[in-house]
């Protein structure tokens, strides 16, 4: 027998602020439509590194959930944005598939993104545009790496419109930059850019996002890189 989707009263508690990394469990909260309330964590002043946030997320790095209607009705925390996006698609059975095979085309992707793209784009951007010292050898290794990301990525979406079958929490976790040259790629950020909750997640805090100018905001940039608050 079929288990029916789970329901939501009570909203899920978004600990977030407005980066990539954040936009992946907005647009997935906007793609559910279930009930949530953003908790802002501004990375820039240390917030991360409270005790309160620590509690939920022990990596001190946003976004972290609070499920209030967690397993068998009791509340539940969870970070890393990979097992919020696995958890949220198993507790309503959308966006990330019971059939085990079409599960696993989908988590191959999910965690390629996680432990290859992400932190690859991560670090070319970090070199291009914070270090104190422009190191070519920095931002030369990890800008071929991400043009070679994009290179599987672009081969990946040749014949198929999203990365593991149907639009999925696989298509959420995406990091965009400039994609001319990979027009498979560019055809499917501009087919979930599209999309009306994607379009809502990202934009969920953006006057948060325009109040701190990471390129600008030195002290800001302490917090972030040398991993302590102000």
């Amino acid at each position: 027998m079929n288990t029916p989707p789970a329901t939501q009263t009570q909203p899920i508690e978004l600990f977030y602020w407005p980066t990539p990394n954040g936009w992946k469990i907005s647009i997935m909260l906007e793609e559910l439509g279930v009930p949530y309330v953003m908790r802002p964590v501004n990375i820039g002043t240390g917030e991360q590194f409270q005790p309160e946030f620590l509690a939920i997320s022990p990596n001190n790095r946003m976004p972290a959930i609070i499920d209030p209607e967690g397993p068998g009705g009791l509340p539940l925390s969870v970070f890393e944005s990979g097992a919020i996006l696995q958890y949220l698609g198993r507790k309503f059975s959308r966006f990330y598939p019971s059939d085990e095979r079409a599960r696993v085309e989908v988590d191959q992707w999910l965690f390629w993104q996680m432990g290859g793209l992400g932190p690859m784009a991560g670090q070319a951007h970090h070199f291009r545009l914070y270090a104190p010292e422009k190191i070519e050898y920095g931002i030369t290794r990890y800008t071929n790496e991400v043009n070679r990301l994009y290179g599987v990525m672009n081969k990946r979406l040749a014949d198929r419109a999203f990365l593991a079958g149907e639009y999925s929490i696989a298509d959420m976790a995406w990091q965009g930059q400039n994609l001319d040259d990979f027009p498979n790629l560019k055809r499917w950020f501009e087919a979930v850019k599209s999309r009306p909750a994607v379009r809502a997640g990202i934009d969920l805090g953006k006057d948060l996002r325009q109040s701190l100018d990471l390129s600008k905001d030195k002290a800001a940039q302490a917090v972030l890189f040398g991993q302590k608050a102000r």
